[in-house]
C-alpha cells in the first residue's frame, strides 16, 4: 500500500438545478483577457457549450473562442495562484477544488486547499470554502436510515486530503478526497457529511445490514492518518443521475442507486469478469441511443495479476471488459454525439469509435503554424467541444479536429506560455537548469517586428571552453513578428548526452549581431 500511496502523489492530477440554500453575497472577479495560457501544466479540462475550462498548476483558466484569448482567475479577489485539482459543471453551477504541495517531515505532500463555486457559469464566485476536515477526538457516524454506528478518529487534516474529483446532483455536491474519503454537502459547502462506503472485507452495505466497524485513522495504522481500508481512499466520483452515484477508490468501483445510502463494490477480486485494477482514477459514462456504458481508468493496486488500463461495463457494473492494457489512463471524455470515447494516458491520447473494440492513438503533437512541439506524450486532461478535442498535460494545451474531413490527430494547434521577448534583443532558456534524462530545454527568442518578412536563424551550442557541442538549427526560416522555441535534448552532434556543466548558445538572426544565452545541465 505504501508504494501505491507514493505513486498516487506523483500523478497530480481528474444536474444541479437549485441548492437548498444560496449565499447572500458573492465576490466579483475582474479578470483581464490574455493571449497566452496561464501555465504549461494542465491537470483537468472540462467543456460546457463554448466555454473550455482548464485546471492548471497555477489556477483556473477559461477560453471561449478556441484559444484566441484566455481568462485567468488566478490572483483575483477570490482565487489565489494555487493549483486546481478538480472541476465539475452542471447547468449554471461550477465547482472547483484547490490542490497544492506542502512539505511535511521533509517530503512534498499534496494538500487540499478548499473549494470555490459559481452559480452563474463563472461570472461571480464564492469566497474560499476551507478543505473539509475533522476536529476533535472521536466522531460517531450514524449509518442512516438505520441506527448502526461507525466510529472514526477525527484527525483528518488538509495534508494528504486533496480533492481529486467532484460530482454534482440536483441538491448535492459530492467530493472525492484521498484522506478525506467521500463527502457530500447539501448547503453549498457550509457543512459536509462523510459518506460511508463498504470496508475492504465487504462487497456491499445497505441499511438492513448490521454494521459495527471503525474507520481506523490513527497514526498507529502506519498510514499517516489515512483510512486503513483501501476502499475509503477516494480518487474519483461520478453522478449518472440524481440517485445513481459511482465512487472510485484504491479498492475498486462503488455504485449507489439510492443517493449514496446503499453501496455495491466492484473490484478485481470479487467478479468473474472484473476491472483490470483496483485503483480507480477516473470515471465517465457514455450514452449513445439505448446503450449506457460506464468507463473507468483502472490501475494496478493490490494483487500481482492486476494491470493498468481501461475498464468498461454495459450492464451497470455486473460484468466488465478491459482495453488499453498497460496504459496508465488519467481521464476520459465522450464526444457530443456519444459515439466516440477519448482516453488521456501517459502515452498520449487514444480514441475509440466502436465502444472499446479498437483504438487510434493521437501520434506526434506538432503545430506547423508556430513550430511548437510537445516532446512529452503525457496527457492528463481531455475535453470535447463539437469536433474539437482539447488536450492538456505537462507541456501545455493543444487541440486537434476529429471530423470526416480531418483525421483525428493529423493537425494540432498548440498553446504554450512563455515570457514574451517582443522586439527586445535577448533570448533565454527554460527550464534552466535542466536534466536531459527528464526533460528538454527550450531556447526562446523572437523575430521582432523590426525585421521584415522572414529571417534565417542558426543556433549553435558550446561548452564552457567554447568548443562546439551541437548545431541545433542551421539557416532555418522563421517569420518576423513571432516568438519561437527551439528544443535541445541535451545531446551533442554524436547523439551522446552531454556532461554536467555550463553551456552557452549563440543565436544568429539574419545579419544582425548574434545573441548569447547560458544553459546549466544537471544530470
Amino acid at each position: 500500500m505504501n508504494k501505491l500511496f507514493f505513486i498516487l502523489f506523483a500523478i497530480y492530477l481528474s444536474g444541479v438545478n437549485a441548492f437548498a440554500q444560496l449565499p447572500k453575497t458573492y465576490r466579483f472577479n475582474s479578470i483581464p483577457n490574455t493571449s497566452l495560457p496561464l501555465t504549461n501544466t494542465i491537470n483537468d479540462i472540462l467543456v460546457q457549450h463554448d466555454s473550455v475550462w482548464f485546471g492548471t498548476e497555477s489556477g483556473l483558466s477559461l477560453t471561449v473562442n478556441g484559444g484566441t484569448s484566455w481568462t485567468h482567475f488566478s490572483n483575483t479577489s477570490t482565487f489565489d495562484n494555487k493549483g486546481i485539482s478538480a472541476i465539475a459543471i452542471n447547468n449554471n453551477f461550477i465547482w472547483v477544488a484547490i490542490g497544492y504541495s506542502t512539505t511535511l517531515n521533509g517530503e512534498s505532500v499534496q494538500t487540499g486547499g478548499g473549494l470555490h463555486y459559481s452559480t452563474d457559469r463563472g461570472l461571480t464566485w464564492s469566497p474560499l470554502i476551507p478543505q473539509p476536515v475533522d476536529k476533535g477526538t472521536v466522531d460517531t457516524l450514524i449509518y442512516l436510515p438505520g441506527t448502526d454506528t461507525i466510529r472514526a478518529l477525527d484527525i483528518t487534516v488538509p495534508q494528504q486530503n486533496i480533492t481529486f474529483d467532484i460530482a454534482l446532483t440536483k441538491n448535492t455536491v459530492w467530493i472525492a478526497s484521498w484522506a478525506g474519503m467521500l463527502r457530500k454537502s447539501t448547503d453549498l459547502g457550509n457543512t459536509w457529511t462523510r459518506v460511508i462506503l463498504p470496508p475492504d472485507n465487504l462487497d456491499s452495505i445497505k441499511p438492513t445490514d448490521s454494521l459495527n466497524y471503525a474507520f481506523d485513522l490513527s497514526p498507529a495504522s502506519g498510514r499517516l492518518g489515512l483510512s486503513a481500508n483501501n476502499n475509503h481512499l477516494l480518487f474519483s466520483v461520478y453522478a449518472s443521475d440524481d440517485t445513481t452515484i459511482w465512487a472510485g477508490t484504491a479498492g475498486g468501483i462503488n455504485k449507489s442507486s439510492d443517493g449514496g445510502i446503499s453501496w455495491r463494490k466492484f473490484s478485481h477480486q470479487n467478479q468473474a469478469h472484473p476491472i483490470s485494477g483496483d485503483f480507480v482514477v477516473a470515471l465517465k459514462e457514455q450514452r449513445w441511443h439505448n446503450r449506457q456504458i460506464m468507463w473507468a481508468a483502472t490501475v494496478n493496486a493490490n494483487d500481482a495479476d492486476e494491470i493498468k488500463g481501461i475498464s468498461y461495463s454495459e450492464d451497470a457494473g455486473e460484468t466488465w471488459k478491459t482495453a488499453l492494457l498497460g496504459e496508465w489512463a488519467h481521464n476520459i471524455a465522450v464526444n457530443d454525439s456519444g459515439n466516440v470515447v477519448y482516453v488521456a494516458t501517459d502515452n498520449g491520447l487514444f480514441r475509440s469509435s466502436d465502444f472499446g473494440e479498437s483504438w487510434i492513438k493521437s501520434g506526434s503533437i506538432y503545430d506547423p503554424s508556430n513550430l511548437q512541439r510537445f516532446v512529452s506524450s503525457e496527457c492528463y486532461g481531455v475535453g470535447v467541444k463539437g469536433d474539437t478535442i482539447w488536450f492538456g498535460g505537462p507541456e501545455g494545451i493543444a487541440y486537434t479536429i476529429d471530423s470526416p474531413s480531418q483525421q483525428f490527430g493529423s493537425v494540432w494547434h498548440i498553446f504554450r506560455t512563455a515570457e514574451q521577448v517582443g522586439n527586445k534583443k535577448f533570448t533565454y532558456a527554460f527550464p534552466n537548469p535542466f536534466a536531459p534524462s527528464n526533460e528538454p530545454v527550450r531556447l526562446h527568442y523572437s523575430i521582432g517586428t523590426d525585421y521584415s518578412g522572414t529571417q534565417e536563424v542558426s543556433i549553435r551550442i558550446f561548452d564552457y571552453a567554447m568548443l562546439p557541442v551541437r548545431t541545433l538549427i542551421q539557416k532555418a526560416t522563421r517569420t518576423s513578428g513571432k516568438e519561437y522555441d527551439e528544443i535541445w535534448n541535451g545531446r551533442d552532434d554524436n547523439r551522446s548526452i552531454v556532461s554536467n556543466g555550463v553551456y552557452f548558445y549563440r543565436l544568429e538572426i539574419g545579419n544582425q549581431s548574434p545573441l548569447w544565452g547560458k544553459i546549466l545541465v544537471l544530470r
